[in-house]
């Protein structure tokens, strides 16, 4: 919601079916893990947690330190040799980042006064505060973290605003109106599309409105499955709280850290374990979302309307441009009694994909099916952390030696399928024994459960890595797709192979990175999730040579069948 222009300020209600009977549990309110000064937990410019980061120990080697993760503490020995065969790294070239930037670094803020003034007279807690601004100021792009590293923003917002409440939000937007500024929401910070980064050439104050103190979950409604929250709750918060209570939302996308509920809504986002649980759209019962003309929601909370266009396909992936969600309902579920990872070892990721297109067609996939392909497992072994006995690692050569001379399985050509089973016990070893035959089918075998568990919490630390990376010149970004089952094998290729071809038409002195895996599965298709990186030593502008072949590898999507995004949302519209 770039633009607010609106004079009149009016509440929308869509439909109205009447009231519903009060069965709801209200929910003890919590400060949200995420403090209001984010500064005070989080990196200024980089992926996260300030303790937690990948570094070059004394000993040369890479290690992840803090204590938050389960590879907290741990050496990881084949990374740096990973690293220097892959991409090319030396360790005698490195380049820091700058020194953290201060007020003299970053723009004035532009002040409307009348705007401040009306803000105070609501008693609604606002920032001009250097650090704060800085903070809201861009999400997760590689161009964004690039200039964090090494340049200057241009254009920052002038305010934060943080509203608690829905009706707060209605006032900050009626201002916002009525003196003809700016709002650009602002939930976790963790977006990849631009949408959070300030329009260079805006000359009206920019209010960046931070919905993180709108973080309560307001009922629970037990009978109904359902629970009425604040968008501005992230996702490990909303997690938690649902879990004291024995429920579960099952909506984990990888950033669920730091991402918020609303972040999810705007972004249409989807989660690793959407075959159980779905997607976000179909957990949402019921969305608030503030507008310039008024409030759009529905009156009522059911299942399922037949009277029109749905207005929430309308704030689904609209990223703020619309307005500002504030209140979301969303279905639950019982927590699982039992959870297993598992994992498949496949021969090579043609199999594997045909495989998993299987698993789809027979419905019996499990919470979570995610199948990495040779550079990619290759680049998770590294990530291993050091064996910490003997016989550890024993069992793992003999499991090599099983795979390799036994079954014949070629280690540069293998890929692996991380699994996460969820629902009651008899659920998952009925479920796990169908998939497993299901895979033998196509020349898999099982991986082992610990395997399963390392390859999906990998999932949460991967995006520490880019910083690393960045130390040592070298560049990387995710993109990801969503295909016809028929197309998937040939995107891949093809997309993989343009990334190649584009490096070396750029010049670019050391080996590219590409990488793919798919990560969620449909009845019709599947989304496609590819890593790419290069060793930028040697260029002027890294980025923009990084942005020009990821065109060209989203014109290779386009022309391989493949959608824009599946859940990264819409900077390439």
């Amino acid at each position: 919601m770039k633009k607010t222009g609106a004079k009149i300020f009016k509440e929308v209600n869509v439909v109205d079916c009447g009231s519903q009977t009060d069965r709801k549990i209200s929910m003890e309110e919590k400060a949200p893990t995420i403090p209001k000064r984010r500064q005070e937990l989080l990196k200024w410019n980089g992926w996260g947690y300030k303790d937690s980061k990948f570094i070059v120990n004394k000993d040369e080697h890479v290690e992840f330190t803090g204590d938050r993760y389960k590879l907290s503490g741990h050496v990881m020995p084949s990374l740096r040799e990973w690293m220097i065969k892959t991409i090319g790294i030396s360790l005698d070239h490195r380049v820091q980042s700058q020194p953290e930037l201060t007020a003299a670094d970053i723009p004035a803020p532009i002040k409307n006064e009348a705007f401040l003034h009306d803000l105070r007279n609501a008693r609604i807690s606002h920032s001009d505060d250097s650090q704060d601004r800085l903070f809201r100021a861009h999400g997760h792009t590689l161009h964004e973290v690039f200039i964090l590293r090494e340049g200057r923003f241009s254009r920052i917002p002038d305010l934060v605003v943080w509203p608690t409440s829905h009706d707060e939000v209605i006032k900050v937007v009626e201002l916002a109106c009525k003196h003809n500024t700016v709002i650009i929401p602002f939930g976790g910070g963790t977006s990849v599309s631009n949408a959070i980064e300030c329009p260079k050439h805006e000359t009206r104050m920019i209010t960046s409105l931070d919905t993180s103190q709108m973080n309560k979950i307001l009922w629970i409604d037990e009978k109904n499955m359902t629970a009425h929250c604040e968008a501005g709750i992230i996702g490990q918060d909303l997690e938690r709280r649902l879990d004291e209570k024995g429920f579960c939302t099952g909506h984990e996308p990888d950033s669920m850290e730091f991402s918020s509920l609303g972040g999810w809504v705007a972004t249409r986002a989807s989660g690793m374990k959407k075959n159980v649980y779905g997607n976000i759209e179909d957990l949402i019962i019921h969305l608030k979302m503030v507008t310039p003309r008024g409030v759009i929601e529905k009156s009522c909370q059911v299942p399922r309307m037949s009277s029109g266009p749905d207005i929430h396909h309308f704030m689904l992936g609209s990223e703020g441009t619309l307005g500002v969600v504030t209140e979301v309902t969303l279905k639950i579920r019982p927590v699982p009694t039992c959870k297993k990872y598992g994992s498949i070892v496949f021969p090579n990721f043609e199999q594997g994909v045909d495989c998993l297109r299987e698993i789809a067609k027979q419905r019996c996939a499990p919470a979570s099916i995610r199948l990495m392909d040779n550079e990619q497992f290759q680049f998770g072994h590294a990530l291993k952390p050091d064996t910490s006995t003997l016989f550890s690692s024993f069992v793992d050569g003999i499991k090599k030696l099983y795979i390799t001379k036994i079954k014949g399985f070629d280690l540069t050509k293998i890929a692996v399928a991380t699994l996460l089973f969820e629902g009651t016990s008899d659920e998952v070893a009925s479920q796990e024994k169908r998939v497993y035959e299901i895979a033998a089918n196509f020349g898999g075998l099982p991986g082992g459960e610990e395997n399963g568990e390392r390859g999906y919490m990998l999932t949460f630390v991967i995006a520490y890595i880019r910083d690393l990376g960045f130390e040592y010149y070298v560049v990387a970004e995710s993109f990801e797709t969503s295909v016809p089952w028929d197309r998937v094998l040939d995107l891949c290729r093809n997309v993989k192979d343009r990334l190649h071809r584009e490096c070396k038409d750029r010049g670019i002195q050391f080996p590219s990175f590409a990488t793919c895996r798919v990560t969620q599965t449909y009845d019709s298709g599947a989304c496609v999730y590819f890593y790419f990186a290069f060793n930028y030593r040697g260029l002027t502008n890294p980025v923009k040579v990084y942005e020009e072949i990821e065109a060209s590898a989203r014109d290779e999507i386009l022309a391989n069948g493949g959608s824009i995004s599946h859940h990264h949302g819409g900077e390439y519209l």
